[in-house]
């Protein structure tokens, strides 16, 4: 499985080319492939902010709890 990272660098190529006048994109990736259309862009930028956060998440050692109260 690509990286958060690999991943990222996928969805901001197809988001470029998009917004570069593409019709449609097509992804390819060790899970399997899929072809963007103009009309999915929103879901690429959903996609990329999902992945901009868990990079963040990865790079600051996974996710912290505050302010729980143990059961």
């Amino acid at each position: 499985m690509a990286t958060y990272a690999e991943q990222l660098e996928s969805v901001q190529s197809a988001i470029a080319a998009i917004e570069g006048g593409a019709q449609s994109y097509n992804i390819n990736s060790p899970t399997g492939g899929r072809t963007v259309a103009m009309a999915d862009l929103k879901t690429l930028y959903d996609r990329e902010k999902w992945l901009l956060m868990m990079i963040a998440r990865e790079n600051n050692g996974g996710i912290r709890v505050r302010g729980a109260t143990p059961v």
